[in-house]
């Protein structure tokens, strides 16, 4: 079966080209923000990897094709469609069979990179355990597939609204390599430090592109996770959030809130409660990473050759 993959004109001129590509998902898009914010945050983050010598590549399901790159006329159809489904690894090849409209979750731009030959990523969080997991045993599949799929993910750490500590146990025991950039402890997402020491830390683009090269030469499946601190400007302490996320956690329990509806509610309550605080913050760290991930997709491309 041929693979259904649809290149945008932009995406297909850097891949003849052999230049350096980031990837980038798409559920900001259609399940973080409304319209038209949704557009104006994805093209800046666009911007900012162009800007920094790499090609975006906005990662979809449209119309039985995962798209690698979206013109502006799929960005804004997928920015305005309805009944979006967020796809993940269970999901996506059925959403690719029905024809619909999917937005691809870290897991989900993973295996579409990779099936891209696109070895970097940029995001804003990944999951992983949520609170209470012991009991629903809820853990998100980004996390196997960090130790599966052979991409760079370029994010500010897990979502704070998570069981942290529980989240990098987890990606320990599956082998991921967890960098820290440029600091000795974990960013907390919308906070740059937490309590939670880094396992590894790098402090360049080139020593983090070398090392997924290295892990791949030697026959170690898998990714790696590079947690970017947000910039100081921009962060929120996390000991500000702390409360905010306590509350949140409990209205979505009172409410009965679970399984893929538990994170957009957080992230919306979260919004609500810091008055747009959060959203701001979430914007700067997206465009950080975007940033890192260029840079390590061009020594990635200077190193290979």
């Amino acid at each position: 079966m041929t693979l259904p993959l649809a290149f945008s004109p932009e995406v297909a001129k850097a891949r003849d080209a052999g230049t350096p590509i980031v990837a980038l998902e798409s559920t900001i898009i259609t399940h973080g923000m409304p319209y038209p914010q949704n557009v104006e945050t994805a093209e800046m983050v666009e911007a900012t990897i162009r800007e920094n010598g790499a090609t975006p590549a906005t990662i979809a399901v449209m119309n039985g094709r995962i798209h690698i790159g979206l013109t502006a006329d799929e960005l804004q159809e997928l920015a305005q469609a309805k009944d979006v489904a967020k796809v993940s690894r269970a999901d996506m090849a059925v959403v690719l069979a029905r024809g619909g409209y999917g937005a691809t979750t870290v897991a989900a731009t993973m295996i579409a990179a990779h099936l891209a030959g696109i070895t970097v990523f940029a995001t804003g969080g990944i999951g992983g355990v949520h609170k209470g997991a012991e009991e629903s045993f809820d853990i998100s599949a980004d996390l196997r597939e960090l130790s599966e799929t052979a991409v760079t993910v370029v994010a500010a750490g897990a979502k704070a609204i998570l069981d942290l500590p529980k989240t990098f146990e987890v990606l320990e025991t599956l082998g991921v390599p967890v960098i820290a950039y440029g600091q000795d402890t974990l960013p907390a997402f919308w906070s740059r430090t937490s309590d939670m020491a880094a396992p590894l830390r790098m402090d360049t683009a080139a020593e983090i592109a070398r090392a997924q090269i290295t892990r791949t030469a030697i026959g170690l499946k898998g990714g790696q996770l590079v947690a970017n601190p947000i910039p100081a400007n921009d962060e929120i302490p996390a000991d500000v959030l702390a409360p905010v996320i306590a509350q949140a956690l409990e209205e979505a329990d009172a409410q009965g809130i679970a399984a893929k509806g538990v994170t957009p509610f957080l992230l919306q309550r979260i919004f609500e409660l810091t008055e747009g605080r959060s959203l701001t913050a979430n914007i700067a760290l997206v465009l950080n990473n975007a940033r890192l991930a260029a840079e390590i997709a061009c020594e990635m491309r200077k190193q290979a050759k």
